[in-house]
């Protein structure tokens, strides 16, 4: 099978279509478009995700904190608390084991959340280190069922731009091999987008304005697209010339041919929101400098169509992910 993530038809088929809950308590479950878990407790909902690192060797630490934490943000809720399971490679060294949970413990107290615990295991069953972590928030009742139901006219909205994690991973991974051929200060630039993967502060900025939120990962933005038009039931209609693309995420995956659309992107957060409310949502989000663009809407006819110049394509499902080619 394909390196990354299982595509859509197989997830539904080997994994999704096993998987049966009768538990009243579970509000929602994994679903293809859905970022968390979500379980009643009493007044209170408790979000849960689950994510791995496994497209890095170096910063995987702060990677582990930040993707687990972008999934809560979705539900805009501040998450309280991350797992960490480390699977080690026999030839890896003490103080490579003491520099991840240094950085780990530096971006958890960035954002404000607790390591609780998890599991720490040398073996013989990874050739590379191996993070999967299991992150926890609590929101009130109230705000779960305030959600509004997303409709056609719908506008899609994203933040930053697109190829933030996957050109800070390659720019950080390749850097040696890319000083030949990129630009220092593009360089640079690209390698600094690992600061820019939380998406934890427009999450909860936006909670009050927006219908939904999607974090955009394996797949890039056009995955992340797809599975939403996938878990609305409505087709969605995306205009490119208003997809930001960040000027050190074109020379990197330009040098190496990769298409940015389908390149993970932790850093991107979908944002949807009735039309009525985008300019203040907008205006909210310029506030507190993080850039937003409104790349399109959702649309009854069940198509996924992504309009370049006056010509339209079809997206398609994601399958592996841009990265898993250079990396």
């Amino acid at each position: 099978m394909k390196i990354g993530k299982l595509n859509i038809s197989d997830l539904e088929k080997l994994v999704l279509k096993n998987l049966n809950c009768k538990n009243k308590k579970v509000l929602s479950t994994g679903a293809i478009g859905n970022d968390c878990s979500a379980i009643e407790l009493d007044k209170n909902i408790i979000y849960l995700s689950s994510d791995p690192i496994t497209g890095a060797t170096k910063d995987i630490g702060r990677l582990a904190i930040n993707i687990n934490c972008n999934d809560i943000a979705t539900a805009g809720i501040k998450p309280l608390g991350i797992m960490l399971t480390l699977l080690l490679p026999p030839e890896i060294k003490e103080f490579e084991i003491s520099q991840i949970m240094i950085d780990a413990q530096k971006e958890a107290d960035k954002l404000g959340i607790t390591i609780l615990g998890g599991h720490t295991e040398v073996t013989e069953a990874v050739n590379r280190v191996i993070i999967s972590s299991t992150i926890i928030g609590v929101g009130e009742k109230e705000q779960f069922n305030m959600k509004s139901k997303v409709e056609a006219g719908d506008r899609i909205l994203i933040t930053k731009g697109i190829g933030i994690e996957g050109t800070g991973i390659i720019a950080t991974e390749k850097e040696d091999e890319l000083r030949k051929f990129i630009p220092l200060n593009l360089l640079n630039k690209a390698k600094n987008l690992l600061n820019k993967i939380s998406v934890l502060k427009e999450g909860l900025i936006a909670k009050d304005l927006c219908k939904n939120m999607h974090d955009v990962t394996e797949g890039g933005l056009l995955g992340a697209l797809w599975e939403i038009s996938h878990y609305y039931n409505l087709g969605i209609e995306i205009d490119f010339d208003k997809i930001h693309i960040p000027e050190e995420v074109e020379a990197i995956t330009s040098h190496y041919k990769i298409n940015p659309l389908r390149l993970i992107s932790s850093g991107t957060m979908i944002i949807i929101v009735d039309k009525e409310n985008v300019i203040s949502l907008v205006e909210k989000l310029n506030k507190e400098n993080i850039k937003v663009f409104d790349i399109g809407c959702f649309i009854s006819e069940n198509r996924k169509i992504l309009k370049i110049n006056e010509n339209y394509e079809d997206i398609a499902p994601p399958e592996s992910d841009e990265l898993y080619k250079i990396i």
